[in-house]
Parts: structure tokens; C-alpha cells; sequence
């Protein structure tokens, strides 16, 4: 849930939840004790270069049928799907270009030839550029040389607006159209391998959730909770990916307040918790109650649990990714909340795709019309807010099936089993 353009540094937490300080010894007692967990990642298996092969395949298939010359992509996580490059973005153009026919090519700047290289994970050709040099004419000569120049250019969705604007310099009439067809038509439908490390990613969050929930104690803070998750995922072998704690009035915001809140008896305590495996994601909520659950909470709770099956059960192959949306809001306002997004309700969509990304395409949200296919992974998180109280927010997440959903994570059954 947490929004990636906001969320903490998590292996600067991580590192300074499981680092020895220089105190004494005596206060070292109150560190958490990891000893009891294991690494569950150690089977986990890469992408190897046939998926790569494949991804590039389906690419070039889809550039042909939408009439597409290539595909210009930029550092981020569709560089690393296709190309296994990770690289953060400067800048300094670090560019894939993917032909309709044969080998991508590389275009990097020439004194990151052999750092970009050591995480290349397929065949390419590689062209370089100098600090003197405009990348874009670089690729330009390549789309010539490639006899592309004359067809359409294909820019993945997250490129920044510079390097369009370059390549339109620097080939005059170059026709620029989205890439989504081809980026999305790929990176949508989820393959056995990727799935298998999504689904290991999910496991060390919930392993991690089972060993910190009853280590939850009276006067602790959020990010006293978020630093033992954070701690547990990566003894588990996961990489702390986010680990958001909202408690009491500060879960009536999906994204919490900036007021620091203690755990006490008889508040809400939401979790938002997720990492990665090999690059692939998790993003797993849990709330629950220090102590016994009132009146309220309990019937909220079992609103937002009855409105997580909801979701499942609209969750049609074929069905587009909006109607699920719909469900829920018509489920929701049978309760006497919204209408639509209105507070007290759920504000926010009912889900959003999931992959490399933590939000990725395509969204469970009023009015998207693209239909739900096998492979499409979704988070089901159709939380209930009710500001100046508290909220209440689920979240597991499914992928679909030849038959329908099917959960990565299974829901908590009741308010009093938080964790199954």
C-alpha cells in the first residue's frame, strides 16, 4: 500500500536495527533476539537467460502486431526485466533500445561500459557515448542503422520527458508513441518463475509478521515495531522493502500522520509490511488490537475482512480490473459508508498491480476498463478509515489463474487471530 515515492530508506533501518551500537552491555538486552529464525530464501531461483529470451520474444511480438520499430527504456524496473541492468537514474542517459528484430542495444555513457556490463544479463550490442556526445543521436544512429528510423519509437511510460525531446532532435520526424502496449502487454502477465518468487517473497513477510505481533508491546512506537519487521524480514532472507505502522487515530489514514503514536491497550495497531526476493515484491497488511478488541473495531474489522472476499469473488477472468472496484463500493455503502470515496469509507482504489514494482499497472480502481487475465497479480486491500477514530486495513495479495484468483497470502480468519 505504502507509496513508493514516500517510503523510508528500509536498509537504512534494517541496518540499524541488527547493528551491535556502542552501548553498554546491559542495554543490549532489549535488541531483538533473531536466533530462532533462518534464511527461507535460499532455494530461490533467478531468472534465468531462456525467461529473459522470452520476455524479449513476446516483446518484439507485440511491437509487430501494434507497429512499433522499438522500444527506448530507461533505468528502472523495466531495464532490469528485460536487460537485468540495475542502475538509478542521473543525468547521464543510460539507455535500451529493443528492435523489433534482433539484439536490444545499450547506449551508455563510455566510462560505465564496464559497470553497466558486470549486470547485463543478456546479448546485446553495446554503443557508447563521450561527455561531449548526445546519447540521443546515438541511438538515432542505431534506429538508421537498423533501417527503424522511419517507424515508430515505442517510450516506456516512467522515461523522463528529456530524452524524447532529445531523440526528436536529434531524428527529426520521429514518430513518438507510447510503449505501453508492448512494456505492459509483457510485464502484466506474470510466468511461473516470477510468480514462484513472489510467492516466496509473501512468505517471509508473513513469517516475519508471526514473529514480531507478539513481541508487540504497551508504550512501543511505530518505527520501534517497524525495525524489529525490518529486522526479522532479513534474517528470513528478504530484503526490507517497507514496513509502515500506524497506530490508534493514526490508522484512520491510509498513510499515517506525522504525530508520533504509542501502542496501548486496546488500540489499533495496522501494519503495512513488504520486501523482495530476487527483485520481486510482497505487500502484506495486518491490524489488530494490543489487548481486547471494542465493539467498534471488532465490527469494522469484520466489515474490511467480509470486503477482502468481496473482492475475491469479483476477481472474473475477462471482468474488467474497474468492476472490482465497483463491488466494493456498493458493498461498502450497503454499510452506510462513502458514497464511493468518501471518509469514513475507503478512500483509496480497492488494489493496484504488483511485481517488480510495488505498484505496477494496472489498478483495481473505479472506471479501468483492461480485463483481467491469467498471470495479472493484484493486491486486495479494501481498507475502512474512519478519520479521528482509527482504520482498519487487510491486505493480501492474488494472481490470476486459468480458473480465477488464487491468493498468495491466505486472509487472517478474525480479529482475535490476526495471523491465522
Amino acid at each position: 500500500m505504502p507509496d513508493p515515492s514516500t517510503a523510508l530508506n528500509r536498509r537504512a533501518l534494517l541496518a540499524a536495527a541488527v547493528a551491535v551500537p556502542l552501548i553498554p552491555a546491559v542495554a543490549r538486552a532489549a535488541e531483538p533476539d533473531l536466533a530462532a529464525l533462518s534464511d527461507m530464501t535460499r532455494g530461490a531461483v533467478p531468472i534465468g537467460p531462456d525467461e529473459r529470451r522470452r520476455r524479449l520474444d513476446r516483446a518484439q511480438a507485440l511491437m509487430k502486431a501494434n507497429g512499433i520499430g522499438a522500444v527506448l527504456i530507461e533505468p528502472g524496473s523495466s531495464l532490469v526485466y528485460f536487460t537485468g541492468i540495475r542502475w538509478g537514474r542521473s543525468e547521464r542517459a543510460m539507455l535500451t533500445v529493443l528492435p523489433v528484430e534482433g539484439e536490444p542495444c545499450i547506449v551508455s555513457p563510455y566510462f560505465e561500459e564496464l559497470r553497466m556490463r558486470e549486470t547485463l544479463a543478456i546479448p546485446v550490442e553495446v554503443r557508447v557515448w563521450q561527455e561531449d556526445e548526445d546519447p540521443l543521436k546515438v541511438v538515432a544512429g542505431f534506429l538508421r542503422d537498423r533501417k527503424l528510423a522511419g517507424r515508430p519509437v515505442g517510450i516506456e511510460e516512467t522515461v523522463r520527458f528529456f530524452i524524447p525531446d532529445m531523440l526528436a532532435h536529434a531524428m527529426p520526424g520521429a514518430r513518438i508513441v507510447s510503449a505501453n502496449p508492448v512494456v505492459r502487454g509483457c510485464r502484466m502477465i506474470k510466468t511461473p518463475a516470477e510468480l514462484a518468487l513472489m510467492q516466496l517473497a509473501t512468505d517471509v513477510t508473513i513469517a516475519a509478521y508471526r514473529w514480531v505481533h507478539p513481541r508487540v508491546e504497551a508504550g512501543m512506537t511505530g518505527r520501534d515495531i517497524s525495525a524489529m519487521m525490518d529486522a526479522a524480514t532479513g534474517k528470513l532472507g528478504g530484503d526490507p522493502e517497507f514496513s509502515l505502522v500506524l497506530i490508534g487515530e493514526a490508522a484512520a489514514y491510509p498513510h499515517g500522520t506525522k504525530a508520533v503514536h504509542k501502542v496501548a491497550a486496546g488500540e489499533i495497531v495496522l501494519m503495512d509490511c513488504g520486501c523482495t526476493v530476487e527483485g520481486y515484491q510482497s505487500d502484506v497488511s495486518r491490524t489488530f488490537v494490543l489487548g481486547s478488541p471494542s465493539k467498534e473495531q471488532r465490527t469494522v474489522w469484520d466489515q474490511v475482512h467480509r470486503g477482502q472476499q468481496t473482492v475475491f469473488a469479483a476477481a472474473k477472468l475477462g471482468a474488467p480490473a474497474g468492476s472490482v472496484d465497483v463491488a466494493i463500493r456498493k458493498l461498502y455503502e450497503s454499510f452506510g459508508y462513502g458514497p464511493g470515496y468518501k471518509l469514513p469509507g475507503c478512500s483509496h482504489r480497492t488494489g493496484h498491480g504488483i511485481g517488480l514494482d510495488g505498484h505496477e499497472p494496472v489498478n483495481l480502481v473505479r472506471g479501468e476498463t483492461t480485463p483481467l487475465a491469467q498471470g495479472m497479480c493484484f493486491s486486495n486491500e479494501p481498507g475502512i478509515y474512519i478519520p479521528g477514530k482509527f482504520g482498519v486495513r487487510l491486505e493480501d495479495c492474488f494472481h490470476m489463474t486459468a480458473t480465477g484468483p488464487q491468493w498468495f497470502s491466505a486472509p487472517p480468519p478474525s480479529i482475535d487471530r490476526p495471523f491465522g
